[in-house]
């Protein structure tokens, strides 16, 4: 099946489910408050008649917008934009008290927000799911290897760390991985947060909470130590041929020490095409191999193409693999999934004050590339992505733009606090302008879509 091929179904699939999802929301806490469901539809628009079916006072749809979804509640006042996108009036004779301005604003809060609740709910159940049938891998180290000659602004300190320091706690809070480590870069809510180093002075960060990509870059920047352990010998290749085996630690390359994985890297990697003289520790003995290198051509960070040496060996990684019970496995998707809603909360923020650029903004396209990468890598990397996914759309539709959730739920709070609704005037307008708004956000959308099509960034 073709990439392309794949993208479209994975996508067809994401948003399906989550559509599907955050309107069961709405259209279950309809019911439960009461109110007369005319339409539930996946799709946006007039219903597509050869896939209706009624059951009881409901229409169950797939409408001709693919573009979102909705429940068409009973109202006493239709709304004309929102009752185009929702296929039109309806003709059926309701009672007056299951209309939906019939019913108390608190209940009518909870209809409103009970989509963006069934998004979070999903994604708090998959990431759960996962932990438990899969349990957590954690990398134990938390000795740095090396540090990036480039650094972001504000994490200039990070150069005063050496090959073998321990960091031992980010932000106040103690660390025992490396998953820990490159989380709490990420996700600490300060400006500026230190980072201690075992038998250093402590060095800190002077990164803005909002500023995801420095943080990004000042996470990356870090490798970790790892031992120069041999996890793998591809068959057949120089190194299997010299009679390197699972389990070697390479203590020489050339006739220079090592002292961690990525120094024997360096080393081999500038000898393409040469007898390399090894010397490993094995079962408390030290052997002397000689290797014949084969070489790959490789690019550098600039783009320019050069030569390197392969031994076609890989790293032993400690990885260790933890079972979680089922509340160790819930609390954990609960993190993850506050992880995700910080993340985006943000985003958004640093967009408007113009720490994160616009161009970060994805559409449809990019979520249909992502999903079929995704789909590619397996069942559960594209669960996980569906749960980020569903994530995002809960805090989107929290902005407070009148044809999202957030707007509506700020009428109610209006209307609570004047005592009486406002005026469908206003909010007819006021919708109009939501409409654009969202549909300027679809139009920047795409247009970064495209240009990542075009330039492949």
């Amino acid at each position: 099946m073709s990439a392309f091929l794949v993208n479209i179904l994975s996508f067809i699939v994401v948003l399906g489910v989550l559509i599907f999802v955050h309107e069961l929301g709405h259209f279950l806490a309809a019911k439960w408050a009461g109110i007369w469901v005319h339409r539930f539809s996946i799709g946006m628009g007039k219903p597509i008649k050869a896939l209706t079916t009624r059951r009881g006072e409901t229409e169950y749809v797939i409408s001709w917008l693919p573009i979102g979804g909705y429940v068409k509640m009973a109202s006493r006042e239709e709304d004309p934009v929102a009752g185009t996108l929702e296929g039109g009036p309806a003709s059926a004779t309701v009672p007056p008290d299951r209309v939906f301005e019939a019913k108390p604003v608190w209940v009518r809060m909870i209809v409103i927000l009970a989509g963006v609740t069934m998004n979070v709910l999903f994604a708090w159940l998959v990431f759960s799911g996962l932990l438990f049938t899969r349990g957590q891998s954690v990398l134990p180290i938390t000795r740095v290897g090396a540090v990036a000659t480039t650094l972001p602004s504000g994490a200039e300190e990070l150069r005063n760390l050496s090959p073998g320091d321990r960091i031992v706690a980010v932000a106040g809070s103690p660390v025992d991985s490396w998953n820990a480590i490159q989380e709490a870069i990420l996700e600490t809510p300060a400006d500026s947060f230190t980072m201690a180093v075992e038998g250093k002075p402590p060095l800190t960060l002077r990164l803005h909470r909002d500023d995801l990509e420095p943080r990004m870059r000042a996470a990356q920047s870090l490798a970790q130590f790892l031992p120069p352990v041999i996890g793998e010998v591809v068959p057949g290749g120089p190194g299997d041929r010299a009679g390197v085996q699972v389990g070697d630690t390479i203590i020489s390359v050339g006739g220079q020490p090592v002292a961690q994985w990525s120094d024997a890297f360096r080393l081999i990697e500038e000898r393409p095409e040469q007898a390399i003289e090894i010397v490993v520790a094995r079962a408390a003995t030290r052997t002397t191999l000689t290797a014949h290198s084969t070489s790959d051509m490789v690019e550098d960070s600039l783009g320019v193409p050069r030569r390197v040496g392969k031994l076609r060996l890989g790293v032993a990684i400690p990885v260790r693999h933890v079972p979680l019970s089922l509340g160790q496995s819930l609390i954990g998707g609960a993190r993850e999934t506050r992880a995700f809603s910080t993340q985006v909360v943000r985003v958004v923020r640093g967009m408007i004050s113009g720490r994160v650029s616009t161009r970060e903004v994805g559409g449809p396209i990019a979520i249909g590339v992502m999903a079929g990468q995704s789909a590619q890598q397996g069942p559960a990397t594209f669960l996980a992505f569906m749960a980020m996914i569903s994530v995002n759309l809960a805090m989107l539709n929290l902005l407070p733009i009148p044809v999202l959730d957030g707007g509506q739920f700020l009428f109610l709070l209006g209307e609570a606090v004047l005592r009486r609704p406002l005026s469908l005037k206003l909010r007819e307008r006021l919708t109009v302008v939501g409409l654009v708004l969202v549909g300027m956000l679809m139009v920047l959308a795409f247009s970064n879509d495209i240009r990542r099509l075009i330039t492949g960034g």
